[in-house]
């Protein structure tokens, strides 16, 4: 994807520390514009989202830090740069 074209995007915000079951004004949406393009020689890969979910594991690191386990956190109004990893098995 060498032309970069820019395109509309939306995300979904952390807004606030969640306590107990996330609310919808735990969470806002933005509207912004982002190039599909990848740096040259890169492995990378740009996936398009088509849901969102919120299962129990993201729903502990919505918490306020202070014992999230091995768990890290999401920090509110940040964009998430931890790597979530998913295993297929066979």
């Amino acid at each position: 994807m060498a032309s970069g074209e820019e395109v509309s995007n939306q995300q979904i915000i952390l807004k606030n520390y969640v306590t107990g079951f996330p609310k919808e004004t735990d969470m806002e949406v933005v509207s912004s514009s982002i190039k599909l393009k990848v740096p040259e020689g890169s492995n990378s890969i740009l996936v398009k989202n088509l849901y969102l979910s919120c299962d129990p594991s993201l729903r502990v690191r919505m918490r306020k830090p202070e014992n999230l386990g091995y768990f890290v956190g999401f920090t509110p109004g940040s964009v998430s740069t931890h790597l979530l990893c998913f295993y297929a098995f066979q």
